[in-house]
């Protein structure tokens, strides 16, 4: 394992240290951590991981799509939009979930291989693709965790009983609101991701990856649907959790899937 990539595990779980302090005395009413120091720290770790990821791929050795490391380019993204949002709004929460499973994802990168690891040069049309892809993947990943957050959160209202952690949340139409407008750019990173790799790959049905393209339209349909539903006739609440977790599901078995696939096919 590199020192830079032991330095960013180890920054993202001071970082969420500091986050859950932070929370804790939002609750206790006691004087909280000054924010610039907490997302600093995450700032610092970001970076470092973003150094393991990106390094080789700029010295010419292309970018790494092994089912784990991209797995990582996943959750480095995912990190990286949540810290940039919390900059204007209230939604600390999420990162509670978000940094230990970072640090993790980058622990396995580290000391797992795998015997298949593809590596790609990256042409325009093709870094398009795979970059809005990875992105899609992330802000719908936010979502799907704002989607569960909101379940939990709906239940402790309805039982009139919100204890500790629930109380640190924003209000349901916060929740509610910041829900759709992840799914929102989701879908048009989903839609643009789609786009680019009809345009700039040679066949998108073609064998081991066949099943990845059509989950993703059909993840697509789901969001889509759900948007529309939302803005025609109101859905919220617990018909948008169950949508936008069944959309995510699907989602992660196309990309994850296809990653199986294409290793035990590469046996």
């Amino acid at each position: 394992m590199t020192t830079i990539a032991i330095l960013a595990i180890i920054l993202y779980l001071i970082s969420w240290v500091l986050l859950g302090y932070k929370i804790r005395s939002r609750l206790n009413h006691t004087p909280p951590i000054n924010k610039k120091i907490h997302l600093s720290v995450w700032s610092c770790a970001l970076l470092l991981h973003a150094t393991v990821l990106y390094y080789p791929m700029l010295m010419g050795n292309g970018l790494s799509i092994s089912m784990i490391t991209a797995a990582s380019h996943i959750i480095w993204l995912t990190s990286l939009v949540l810290l940039i949002t919390m900059w204007t709004r209230d939604i600390e929460a999420l990162g509670i979930f978000i940094l230990p499973l970072t640090a993790f994802t980058l622990l396995l990168q580290q000391t797992v291989t795998l015997d298949s690891t593809h590596t790609v040069q990256i042409s325009n049309g093709l870094g398009a693709h795979i970059f809005t892809s990875l992105l899609a993947y992330s802000m719908l990943m936010l979502a799907a965790i704002q989607a569960a957050l909101l379940a939990e959160q709906n239940n402790h209202l309805h039982n009139h009983k919100p204890t500790g952690f629930i109380r640190a949340l924003p209000s349901l139409q916060d929740m509610e609101h910041l829900l759709f407008r992840f799914i929102t750019l989701g879908v048009i990173l989903l839609s643009i991701a789609l786009i680019t790799g009809f345009i700039y790959l040679d066949n998108l049905f073609g064998q081991g990856i066949a099943h990845k393209t059509i989950l993703s339209i059909f993840a697509w349909f789901i969001f889509t649907t759900l948007l529309i539903g939302h803005l025609r006739f109101g859905w919220r609440g617990r018909t948008a959790i169950r949508w936008t977790l069944a959309g995510f599901v699907i989602l992660m078995l196309a990309f994850f899937g296809s990653k199986i696939i294409q290793h035990f096919i590469g046996q």
